[in-house]
């Protein structure tokens, strides 16, 4: 006869959403990086539009990242605003799953926080390397044949026999009342296929075993069926928990505790307690309990930073604990946060030497009717082909995305007037309606003297117009 009393019972409650809102976001429509098996990318696939060498570049990055062996390396995605750099960020991180870690960061975020620039950069670093954990656990695995729950007279304790069988054998447990009360809240029934851990005595329950299935007329929808198991009662499995390095330091952090992660509220953490942590982590790979998972640093903005930062970033770079590193930025030659020299980028030189750099170029006017089209169907917005050509046609004169902007306001404008398909007027009214940024800077240039603060010399005009007058020559 075997025994099984369990100390401490863990049970989470099902919590099931009745409505779920689902917001429309920018980038909401990416599903991935659009390539198939040999990493070639398609036209158009999984949201993905054109930037086909810079998706195709960023496909070589997913293989490498997904094989886990190379860490450390960074990537800048550089172009003109409005050319793909979040979006493919974004496909990268739909492409990778969950198991691997993906950190997003803003740059100007660091500046923000109550902590030191290089702390902050250490957290997101950490929270962008997974550890995964390897750990047997006994479990007993059966379909419920008898519950016989004992009661006493003052009602004080309860004990009981739980009948499991399996194809192969049938054994009886003995039950503590702690284990008692944890089928009754499980609601566990003759019949039904559960599994048991025995270290921490919680109850699963797999589902109705298929022997059953005719015992009740009338069974819910969600009533699911599953096989009695086969073979042994009692079998060690192997658990595979995935976490950051981050969250073991906060764990381990005694000034914080656990419930930091969920209040958000780390604080600064401890050189002392990292290298104990990369110590321990050291050793359960070198025992094999422990698998390091490489994820991924995604840096938007890159040019924000500081000097200190890029600094850091050299030395952080080459540590083997480092993530893949991507970076994003718009920026041509500018000067350097916190220094008056200018660079590429506005990344100093060491640092540039350390990057692959992946070019995105601006969007051709089929690609742009694309997107378009895309988004409409994500915003669920209906268009005539006229407007959705005048669409285009503005995306291409302005900026792709301002043409986004205008989808929604469109469909509102025709709405207004009790019609369930955006015509080209309604584009065009709204056109007239929000300006774009070059009618912005002309109309400030006619009307300057109404606004305040316009004593300007007219040789020393803003740098935003001197460029759009080269832009327009």
């Amino acid at each position: 006869m075997g025994e099984c009393q369990a100390g401490t019972i863990t049970t989470t409650p099902e919590i099931k959403d009745v409505t779920k809102m689902e917001r429309i976001g920018a980038h909401s429509h990416i599903r991935g990086l659009g390539l198939d098996e040999s990493l070639e990318p398609r036209q158009v696939s999984q949201g993905m539009v054109g930037q086909v060498k810079a998706r195709k570049a960023a496909g070589v990055i997913l293989q490498m990242i997904k094989e886990g062996k190379i860490a450390g390396r960074a990537i800048l995605m550089a172009g003109p605003p409005g050319t793909g750099k979040t979006a493919i960020a974004m496909g990268i991180a739909q492409a990778l799953g969950k198991d691997i870690p993906f950190t997003m960061l803003a740059a100007s975020e660091i500046f923000s926080l109550e902590m030191s620039k290089t702390e902050a950069l250490t957290q997101a670093f950490r929270r962008s390397i997974g550890v995964r954990i390897k750990e047997e656990a006994e479990i007993i695995e059966g379909e419920v044949v008898e519950i016989q729950i004992d009661r006493s007279i003052t009602g004080g304790t309860k004990t009981g026999k739980l009948t499991l069988k399996t194809t192969d054998m049938e054994t009886i447990y003995e039950l503590g009342h702690k284990m008692v009360d944890a089928l009754n809240k499980e609601k566990v029934l003759a019949g039904d296929v559960i599994t048991l851990d025995k270290a921490s005595g919680k109850i699963s329950k797999l589902g109705r075993s298929f022997t059953r299935a005719r015992d009740y007329d009338a069974m819910g929808a969600d009533t699911k069926f599953v096989q009695c198991p086969e073979g042994e009662l009692q079998k060690r499995r192997e658990v595979v928990h995935t976490v950051s390095l981050h969250e073991i330091d906060v764990i381990n952090s005694r000034t914080q505790g656990f419930l930091a992660l969920f209040s958000g509220d780390t604080g600064e953490i401890k050189s002392e307690v990292r290298e104990q942590i990369n110590t321990k982590v050291t050793e359960w790979r070198e025992e094999g309990k422990a698998e390091i998972v490489p994820g991924v640093l995604f840096i938007d903005e890159v040019h924000m930073l500081d000097i200190e930062c890029f600094s850091f970033l050299n030395r952080a770079l080459e540590d083997e604990r480092a993530p893949v590193v991507i970076m994003a930025s718009n920026r041509g030659i500018t000067r350097i946060r916190g220094t008056k020299y200018k660079s590429p980028h506005g990344i100093p030189i060491d640092l540039l030497d350390r990057l692959l750099i992946i070019s995105t170029s601006p969007y051709d006017e089929e690609s742009i009717k694309k997107i378009i089209t895309i988004r409409c169907e994500e915003e669920d917005v209906s268009m005539t082909d006229e407007a959705r050509d005048v669409l285009t046609k503005i995306g291409v004169e302005t900026s792709l995305r301002y043409a986004i902007h205008l989808i929604t306001t469109s469909y509102l404008v025709a709405k207004k007037r009790k019609a369930t398909t955006v015509e080209a007027n309604d584009v065009k009214r709204v056109y007239k309606l929000f300006l774009d940024e070059k009618r912005s800077v002309n109309y400030l240039r006619e009307y300057q003297e109404q606004y305040m603060f316009n004593e300007i010399p007219a040789d020393e005009e803003m740098e935003g117009v001197e460029n759009i007058e080269s832009m327009e020559s």
